[in-house]
């Protein structure tokens, strides 16, 4: 064997290793960006989450407070909306005729 192997081998040994750790260095940043993006992500969706929610939250508040000003009062005017919307879907009624006088 040649003398001068044993030390090319080592030196093409020592590169190696080293190009082994530059890669995994950069394959660990790599990770760790993806890994922050992934947490800023998460944290811009759970922010506009909490408005929605605190939206909602509000709008039911309001509802709630409408409701209960007005008691059951609310609730009679939904009935009589329901039952317009019946006679005018049915065609139920008496046609006026305004033009013509009844006869006596």
């Amino acid at each position: 064997m040649d003398p001068l192997v044993i030390p090319v081998v080592a030196i093409v040994m020592v590169f190696s290793l080293g190009i082994v750790g530059a890669w995994t260095k950069h394959r660990e940043k790599i990770a760790k960006l993806q890994i922050d993006t992934t947490a800023e992500h998460t944290a811009e969706k759970a922010a506009q989450y909490a408005s929605q929610m605190q939206q909602l939250e509000d709008r039911v508040r309001v509802l709630e407070r409408i409701v209960t000003d007005k008691g059951y009062d609310v609730a009679t005017q939904i009935e009589a909306l329901r039952d317009t919307r019946q006679v005018e879907d049915t065609g139920s009624g008496v046609p006026l005729n305004m033009d013509s006088k009844e006869r006596a």
